[in-house]
């Protein structure tokens, strides 16, 4: 789906990705690379291919947009390095060309040597795009003329049907103060959103992207 949001184009993909044609820049939050093998190594059984699924569909993302930067937007890792975040170091070298920013999120934990042997360009607290502050955690920003693009939270939304069926799904959603990414990995639960009037809010459902 294709919406304008501050003069800006932004495409919202079902992957749960955020496209900025006009600066080439596709945007994602909480990957969460390391969680799935930080859990197995605490006694606990989940599936390796968490994290190389979540590769993959980030993977076929780059290769849809071809962008010449991705941005992730907080909680990039989960903990410390792990066997995860090997298959992202393999991953990674199938996108030479490709610019890997990161906005650090709560969980961002990694030495700057490790962040820099993975050739990722650290940003603290935030980056500011065009009209745009890409930041973890909105209430921290402080950049009061530009709108925050923030995650953190992994956004939900809950769709009831004609039949009262409940459907949860995660969801985008461009309030009047910020703007909050979908968690990227499917690893993660969902924290509802109500929209206030005039906010939006987008439901990723598994075929496309749907304005509640």
């Amino acid at each position: 789906m294709t919406i304008t949001s501050h003069g800006e184009e932004l495409i919202l993909d079902k992957e749960r990705a955020l496209y900025l044609p006009n600066h080439q820049l596709l945007a994602i939050s909480d990957l969460h690379l390391g969680k799935s093998a930080h859990f197995r190594s605490a006694g606990v059984q989940v599936p390796s291919t968490i994290a190389q699924n979540d590769l993959q569909r980030l993977g076929s993302l780059i290769e849809k947009y071809n962008p010449k930067t991705l941005l992730i937007n907080g909680d990039m890792f989960h903990h410390g390095l792990n066997t995860d975040i090997d298959d992202f170091s393999e991953w990674q070298k199938e996108y030479p060309h490709l610019n890997f920013l990161l906005v650090k999120g709560n969980h961002d934990r990694l030495s700057h040597a490790d962040y820099a042997s993975m050739n990722i360009d650290i940003h603290d607290t935030s980056y500011c795009l065009g009209p745009f502050c890409f930041i973890h955690d909105a209430p921290k920003c402080t950049e009061e003329e530009l709108y925050p693009i923030t995650g953190h939270i992994h956004p939900g939304v809950t769709i009831v049907g004609k039949a009262k069926q409940r459907l949860k799904f995660p969801c985008f959603y461009f309030g009047k103060e910020y703007a909050v990414l979908p968690a990227f990995s499917t690893f993660t639960g969902l924290y509802n959103i109500y929209p206030k009037t005039n906010e939006q809010i987008f439901a990723v459902t598994p075929n496309t992207v749907v304005e509640v």
